[in-house]
């Protein structure tokens, strides 16, 4: 189902769509209230939601569609926009799964390359199974009793944790505003991220994540050097890695499993430069990036987290580390940020 109000926009989309062999378009509607009332008889796999809609704007919509009828959601738009990428932001942590850049015209230099995103992650999308949102702040201590016990800890003689790695691809953006969000203004290790989502909203996602935890949150830039207590992401389509002393090195190198940023690619790093003095967090996301990098971490003696399938959006990357024995705790997300603060003043933790 397609959600748009621009009319253009929408038999763009329709368009999009058509091309598409692996997609069948059931609904096409203008308006966040059209969609709650076809959603019942269209019964979509997967929907294309827009923004900024009259009435019931997007996120709104959004919000009744995970609470009320869950169904995976892909935002379309505009990537230049501040006010959209907010609220496509806020989209995500009500439950979208992924954001992708809104077609121009068919004769924009980039059209191709955006009508193959918006398919692939329709049809991606419509596979993953969701929810209904359990609200924010919602504990899981009564799971406690059937959660794998927090392992992982620095042992005592352990070298000082002294850099933090996390990744996350889909269902991310909200997992990251969860886990770094719980971690104290005084926090005492650099937080690197690697986030899979398109380049155009790299800097609107970090601006998004800046305003929502108290940590400092900025993109990454080649050369400067990793303070404690200052969260860098990783830019759009570039590689995040740890130099020599700190440095932060940001390239194009060629993808990896498909990837750049991969998580992979900044785990390594961490292996090589910090070995037991980093901490690597892998988080919800498709497919397997980040699990051979963490188990390399876990080798050179750093602490490793999976989230735990109770939470993950989308179990692939944590299931993937597990897999490979690289998650020295598997821990459910409401879970992570206590258990780092423990890492990170180990004198403190017992």
């Amino acid at each position: 189902m397609l959600v748009e109000d621009s009319l253009v926009v929408r038999h763009l989309l329709t368009h999009i769509v058509s091309r598409d062999p692996r997609l069948e378009l059931v609904a096409a509607v203008g308006s966040g209230e059209e969609a709650l009332a076809a959603l019942a008889t269209a019964a979509p796999d997967v929907i294309s939601m827009d923004i900024r809609l009259p009435g019931i704007d997007g996120l709104e919509t959004t919000r009744r569609i995970m609470a009320d009828r869950p169904t995976p959601i892909v935002v379309i738009a505009d990537s230049v926009e501040d006010s959209s990428l907010k609220i496509s932001m806020n989209a995500l942590r009500a439950g979208a799964l992924s954001v992708v850049e809104k077609p121009v015209a068919t004769t924009h230099a980039g059209y191709e390359g955006i009508a193959s995103e918006i398919c692939t992650q329709l049809r991606i999308m419509a596979e993953v199974p969701v929810i209904r949102r359990r609200p924010i702040g919602t504990s899981w201590s009564e799971r406690s009793a059937f959660l794998p016990p927090r392992t992982g800890l620095p042992t005592v003689g352990g070298a000082a944790p002294k850099f933090l790695a996390v990744a996350a691809s889909t269902g991310g953006p909200p997992a990251l505003a969860r886990v770094i969000g719980g971690l104290p203004a005084d926090f005492p290790l650099p937080i690197l991220v690697v986030q899979h989502m398109g380049a155009a909203f790299m800097e609107g996602f970090a601006s998004w994540l800046n305003g929502v935890v108290t940590l400092p949150v900025a993109l990454a830039r080649a050369g400067e050097l990793a303070e404690a207590g200052r969260v860098y992401v990783a830019p759009g389509d570039r590689h995040l890695e740890l130099g020599a002393g700190g440095i932060l090195r940001v390239s194009d190198a060629p993808p990896v499993g498909g990837q750049r940023p991969a998580a992979t690619v900044l785990f390594s790093s961490l292996a090589r430069q910090a070995g037991g003095g980093g901490v690597g967090v892998l988080l919800t996301g498709m497919g397997e990036d980040g699990a051979a990098g963490l188990l390399e971490m876990r080798r050179a003696g750093a602490v490793t987290i999976a989230e735990d399938e109770s939470t993950a959006v989308v179990f692939g990357m944590p299931a993937a580390a597990i897999r490979l024995s690289a998650a020295g705790s598997v821990l459910p997300l409401d879970r992570i940020a206590a258990q780092l603060e423990r890492i990170a003043a180990p004198e403190q933790a017992g």
